[in-house]
């Protein structure tokens, strides 16, 4: 089981890069995904997020209207598109795939994963 984040680089502001966040041995429709990040010097924070079922977004209000988070169910793989790159985006980034359950005595069991970060450098 795991969760595989990729797609970071270096560009220039104003330029796009598209993340992508790929499961491999679970089924990504099944769980919300959220896409983080971290500057140096920085907490991590959340910058999108998608839920399971009706594919509900949401993002951070320094991001809304240059980041669109999707899926792809067949290729099991959400994206993050990343369109006018600012130079304060640049941090790792790392998605995290959650999940609930109930187990057999019916309590709730909360399951997730993270994947590796991958980091955007935006600079001139």
């Amino acid at each position: 089981v795991q969760l595989q984040a990729c797609g970071g680089g270096l560009v220039q502001p104003g330029g796009s890069l598209r993340l992508s966040c790929a499961a491999f041995g679970f089924t990504l429709d099944y769980y919300a995904v959220g896409w983080f990040r971290q500057a140096p010097g920085k907490e991590r924070e959340g910058v999108s997020f998608i839920s399971t079922g009706d594919g509900r977004t949401s993002y951070a209000n320094s991001v809304k209207g240059r980041f669109t988070i999707s899926r792809d169910s067949a290729k099991n793989t959400v994206y993050l598109q990343m369109d006018s790159l600012k130079p304060e985006d640049t941090a790792v980034y790392y998605c995290k795939a959650e999940t609930m359950y109930y187990n057999d005595y019916g309590q709730p069991v909360v399951a997730n994963y993270w994947g590796q970060g991958t980091q955007v450098t935006v600079s001139s």
